[in-house]
């Protein structure tokens, strides 16, 4: 099933899901933050700071002040790659596991208010 959006629909759409962002007192996250933790939480692991940095075509010292941000809410952790120490896996945590579901039931909710 394909849903079809007007530019103008898709806006309200995102509109109404910051809102009740903002509303649940949710962590407050930036867009390139969001990115990210969508990224690790969507697209299978491993992940570490260099691929993060490729895929998202920014450099790593940007996904580690993200990362530092999302440990410190608890949305991520990070290990040392004991194959390679030169590497930083990104986890997943139980607390951004449901971050991340409750975005998406808070995204289907509002799409299902927009207007035919």
């Amino acid at each position: 099933m394909a849903i079809r959006l007007r530019p103008a629909q898709a806006l309200r759409l995102w509109q109404q899901v910051v809102l009740s962002e903002v509303r649940a007192d949710a962590p407050d996250l930036t867009m390139r933050q969001a990115a990210i933790l969508l990224t690790i939480y969507l697209e299978p692991p491993p992940h570490t700071v260099r691929a993060l940095a490729e895929r998202l075509g920014v450099s790593k010292p940007v996904i580690t002040r993200a990362l530092d941000t999302m440990g410190a809410l608890k949305l991520v952790s990070r290990h040392r790659d004991e194959a390679d120490r030169r590497n930083v896996l990104i986890r997943r945590t139980v607390e951004g596991a449901l971050y991340v579901e409750r975005f998406g039931d808070v995204i289907i909710a509002r799409a299902l208010e927009l207007p035919l």
